[in-house]
């Protein structure tokens, strides 16, 4: 079969023994350290798309992508609204809601809550609490029947069971009674407790929207707001700017999710980056340790390269010759990195349990690892990979190239 001379002479090189006990020992640490690198890039890598999916559900599927309210008190014919709204592609649904602050009151305990009243017809298309009802359904929310559903948390905290009796209060609603003014209040029954495994669990009840509005002390059709879910969260900027040329939705006010989340979501892309970089140069410090064992290989065989410089090797050949010992143990260790890192990530969770280690702590609402493992990632890994122990191996491979045959052979 036929080998170019260049490529025959450097996997020859690769697979010596007779390298120096030195060099053979600063060739196997390049390899290893590009191997673990690899591996280390691609578990971490996966690890944090899995925290970063994670978080977009849990927070981006009770967050409105974008919330419209009337510049008047409340949203007059929202349904006309709703259907107006349909209209662009990138709608799923618009909800109706109302919004208070309000306090919880059981006989155990009393808590700060933020109540909605939500219409559960429309809520359990959209919203990730109908599909994370522990006990009860979000269905169980009817007009009249003054039921309540909460957060597993929030329930625990006021010792409540289903069936039993709550009470909500409105601070800042209140009415006069023979005793002077009071809170405008009313009792409820626990119909559902969902866990979504966020701080909504503790902090937020919900209703139904006609009652929330008796309660409120307004018609029992209006609502305050309407909250838009999209097919992609990160397409509420381009319809932001739709909406605002929109004459239509003019006497409007338009808040977007990442006016009050944009900033959390910005931190975790700046620590998947950081991420990135600092285990990059990991690989990058491991391609370059190929470096000086190069070095060290060319100064070893410089009697053998100038042999075959004087059988008419020309220099280029020589560079292929140091490039193609240099990338061979290059590929061997991201190969290697590359599988095993694959491997670990699809198995992590499996291999921590095994050995009883629990990174994320006691108590906490994960026990296991989020892993998302993007094969775009991973090949983006191996190239970059491999470009660095390419460009590790061009300084030795250079100097190889302008070795002297006369000057080398001289004392030989």
């Amino acid at each position: 079969m036929f080998q170019p001379i260049s490529l025959f002479i450097g996997y020859r090189y690769s697979r010596s023994q007779s390298n120096s006990g030195f060099v053979s020992f600063i060739t196997f640490f390049s390899i290893a350290g590009i191997l673990l690198g690899v591996a280390a890039l691609i578990t971490v890598v996966s690890v944090m798309n899995g925290f970063e999916g994670q978080l977009k559900q849990r927070i981006l599927g009770l967050v409105p992508h974008m919330v419209i309210e009337s510049k008047q008190q409340n949203l007059e014919n929202w349904q006309s609204l709703q259907q107006q709204l349909f209209e662009f592609e990138q709608v799923n649904g618009a909800t109706p809601f109302l919004e208070n602050e309000a306090f919880i009151q059981s006989s155990n305990n009393l808590q700060g809550v933020l109540v909605q009243g939500v219409y559960p017809e429309q809520e359990k298309s959209h919203s990730i609490v109908a599909d994370k009802m522990q006990t009860g359904t979000i269905e169980s929310l009817q007009s009249g029947q003054y039921n309540v559903v909460m957060g597993v948390g929030l329930a625990r905290k006021l010792g409540l069971q289903i069936g039993e009796k709550v009470r909500i209060a409105l601070p800042n609603k209140t009415i006069f009674t023979p005793m002077g003014r009071v809170p405008v209040q009313r009792t409820f029954t626990l119909s559902g407790v969902f866990f979504v495994g966020s701080q909504v669990d503790d902090h937020m009840v919900m209703i139904h929207a006609q009652d929330a509005a008796r309660l409120l002390r307004k018609p029992k059709e209006n609502v305050d707001k309407l909250r838009v879910y999209l097919d992609d969260a990160f397409a509420a900027k381009p319809l932001f700017e739709q909406l605002s040329q929109d004459p239509r939705f003019s006497n409007f006010n338009i808040t977007t999710w990442d006016k009050s989340q944009g900033n959390l979501f910005a931190a975790v892309n700046i620590e998947k980056n950081m991420m990135w970089l600092m285990l990059s140069l990991i690989v990058a410090v491991a391609a370059f340790n190929i470096v000086s064992a190069l070095v060290m290989v060319v100064i070893d065989k410089q009697g053998e390269i100038g042999i075959l410089q004087t059988l008419g090797l020309k220099p280029k050949n020589v560079l292929q010759i140091f490039i193609t010992q240099g990338m061979i143990n290059g590929l061997w260790g991201v190969s290697l990195g590359a599988i095993i890192g694959v491997i670990f990530t699809l198995n992590i969770n499996t291999v921590l349990s095994a050995f009883g280690v629990n990174i994320l702590g006691s108590g906490f609402v994960m026990q296991t690892l989020p892993v998302d493992l993007q094969f775009s990632q991973v090949l983006t890994i191996i190239v970059s990979a491999l470009v660095m122990s390419f460009t590790a191996t061009l300084y030795p491979a250079y100097r190889a190239a302008k070795t002297q045959p006369a000057e080398v052979l001289r004392n030989e």
